[in-house]
């Protein structure tokens, strides 16, 4: 039944593309989807699923019944864009200013579609169910998986799987990962309050971009000396705002960054360190200082069993040279939240192709990906629910 869920998903994707390259003209930022969920919430009703819409707030599920009593299969997709400004030239450039999808989840809006429709024309053959979550504001903490799981989207859910497509990895190609795959990701403020002054006599003033300075050269050392080394961290400054005129110290500098981890020990010491290090060169100058750090999405950490079914799985659809095990990745990802409820993983499909200029980083105006990775990562889910409701029951 795998391949006939296969052959009507391949009969679909032209409409697939279709539906991806619609979502990509006209996409929606995180919190203020509302064309987006609406398409998606027709389309699963004309497949006969049972839809909930405005879960957790805007997002979307959907349930397929099986013929047979069996288990539950939960798979998600998020549907949001990012404030960049679209600048390929393709005929599906997107047509709102400042708005585009450049980061994939309009592919993988299309992928789940499609996996939707295949099972629900196969479901007479499936011994359990398949709940398909469609997530909103992916890109923006607080995000939408943590809403949606509490206004009960996982109940009765026995397992759940996620896919992100790569632009940096071919086409063709899958990525798995055992236990830690991507960081947790926080967000931190400084704020220095120093003593303004005339840049001719800084002894009169106390100096908050020097203060700042230091406070950046200490933090970069906190992951080298105070994080052990075998335990994976990321502090950036990012942003160091002191704006002034070329002959004034100002009253004041705003220091702000992300950090990046995988652990809970690593995230706290980060947490504590961060704010001795600020502290400590503030106190020590005359200054003064107001750390605020705010926790993101915590690491997602897959099921190790169901991981190498991703593995078994994704080496029988694309051939066991073309699945390869994730490097640790940095960026962060509020699946995060749904393989902290259930067992589950998450994984990477490829997405890059030079021949269409699929070849950008995520985040970057002109990002794209070869649409072949609707199909791929449809495959994957059906595979992915038959091989858990059928085969392990």
């Amino acid at each position: 039944m795998e391949k006939t869920a296969f052959k009507e998903l391949e009969n679909i994707f032209e409409d697939l593309v279709n539906i991806r390259r619609d979502l990509h003209m006209y996409p929606e930022l995180s919190f203020e989807e509302e064309r987006t969920p609406s398409i998606i919430a027709t389309f699963l009703r004309e497949c006969g699923l049972e839809v909930k819409t405005e879960v957790g707030g805007r997002g979307i599920t959907a349930l397929l019944k099986g013929a047979k009593p069996g288990k539950t299969v939960a798979l998600r997709a998020d549907f949001d864009a990012l404030p960049i400004q679209d600048e390929k030239s393709v005929p599906y450039k997107s047509k709102i200013p400042g708005i585009m999808h450049a980061c994939g989840h309009d592919i993988h809006t299309a992928s789940l579609l499609g996996t939707a429709y295949a099972l629900s024309k196969v479901k007479e053959h499936l011994h359990g169910n398949v709940l398909f979550i469609h997530q909103f504001a992916e890109e923006v903490i607080p995000g939408g998986a943590k809403a949606m799981i509490e206004d009960g989207c996982l109940e009765n859910v026995d397992v759940v799987y996620g896919a992100h497509v790569l632009s940096n990895l071919p086409v063709g190609q899958i990525l798995f990962k055992e236990d830690y795959m991507m960081a947790a990701g926080d967000k931190f403020e400084i704020v220095v309050e120093g003593k303004g002054g005339h840049g001719s006599s800084p002894h009169l003033a106390v100096d908050p971009i020097l203060i700042g300075s230091q406070i950046v050269t200490n933090i970069q050392q906190i992951t080298a000396s105070r994080i052990n080394a075998t335990n994976p961290a990321v502090i950036s400054v990012c942003s160091f705002d002191g704006v002034s005129r070329y002959n004034i110290i100002p009253d004041k500098v705003i220091l702000s960054g992300t950090v990046r981890t995988f652990s809970e020990e690593a995230r706290e010491l980060a947490e504590t360190y961060i704010k001795r290090v600020a502290e400590a060169a503030c106190s020590g100058a005359g200054a003064n200082c107001v750390v605020t750090y705010e926790y993101g999405y915590p690491s997602v950490c897959n099921n190790s069993e169901e991981a190498l079914r991703i593995k078994r799985i994704g080496e029988k659809i694309v051939g066991k040279e073309n699945v390869s095990e994730s490097p640790l990745q940095m960026a962060m990802e509020d699946f995060a939240y749904y393989v902290r409820e259930k067992p589950g993983a998450f994984f990477n499909v490829g997405g890059m192709n030079s021949a269409i200029e699929a070849v950008f980083p995520h985040h970057h105006p002109k990002f794209d990906v070869d649409e072949q990775s609707i199909l791929i990562a449809g495959k994957m889910f059906i595979s992915l629910v038959f091989d858990y409701i059928n085969y392990a029951n």
